[in-house]
């Protein structure tokens, strides 16, 4: 602690590859005791990201990934299913317990903190708000968020879509699960472009670190600063699903009779 306000790390990133930033964010969450934010501007290759619990026959279409080649990501975290490119913005804040004042270490309130976090953010912005799991403008989302919860730690995850390619979001398919806003309504009717409505993304960027330092002194880290090379402390459970295994899901969904 530093003064009133507690330290926080901050990460800055550049089409760092999503497998590689939920490798770091895993082990920053398991093996530091240091708060964290990493924003990592866009990511390539486009990739397709899991939560821990998803069923790619449920939720993709399976036989296009593995005709495109499109890598499979199951995190180590919760949350839904996104695919991602240059044109996602991540954000990441990883906090110990005693962060945040007051904050129980349960879904729900995390939740309601990040959406006070970014709510200046957005100031100027209508429709602004927590829906659900999910940050959108009025009924359109444009931001998707995972967590996870250990002991005295917490992590929030968040998918910015500055802009997104219709063509893939066409791997998705519409989730039995889906928030009860959506209505059952395609990708296209039911997510939104940042870029529609704020005026730069560099902006936008500089702005999430300007929310950041209300709550936090924010010091500048790099990547050699997270130790991605040391040896673990604790598994890692962030893979990338082989096409042996992608094939194995096509499989399931078309049994010989």
């Amino acid at each position: 602690m530093s003064g009133s306000k507690p330290i926080m790390r901050l990460l800055r990133l550049r089409e760092f590859p999503i497998f590689q930033q939920l490798q770091v964010e895993e082990r920053l969450l398991r093996d530091t005791q240091c708060n964290w934010c990493i924003i990592n501007d866009g990511t390539a290759p486009p990739s397709i990201v899991m939560g821990i619990s998803g069923k790619p026959e449920l939720l993709l279409d399976v036989r296009a990934v593995i005709q495109d080649q499109v890598p499979v990501i199951r995190r180590f975290s919760g949350g839904g299913t996104v695919i991602v490119n240059s044109d996602t913005v991540f954000v990441t804040i990883i906090c110990n317990r005693d962060a945040v004042p007051n904050l129980s270490l349960y879904p729900h309130p995390i939740m309601r903190w990040t959406e006070q976090l970014y709510a200046p953010v957005f100031e100027g912005v209508p429709g602004f708000q927590l829906r659900e799991h999910d940050y959108v403008l009025g009924s359109l989302k444009f931001g998707g968020n995972a967590q996870s919860i250990i002991k005295n730690r917490w992590l929030h995850h968040t998918s910015f879509l500055w802009d997104y390619d219709n063509i893939q979001m066409q791997y998705l398919k519409l989730p039995s699960k889906a928030p009860s806003y959506r209505l059952a309504r395609p990708h296209g009717d039911f997510i939104c472009r940042l870029k529609d409505y704020l005026p730069s993304r560099d902006l936008f960027l500089q702005t999430i670190v300007s929310a950041l330092q209300v709550h936090f002194i924010v010091q500048g880290s790099t990547i050699d600063d997270t130790g991605q090379n040391m040896p673990s402390k604790s598994p890692r459970t962030t893979k990338i699903l082989t096409s042996v295994q992608l094939d194995s899901f096509l499989t399931d969904c078309n049994p010989k009779v």
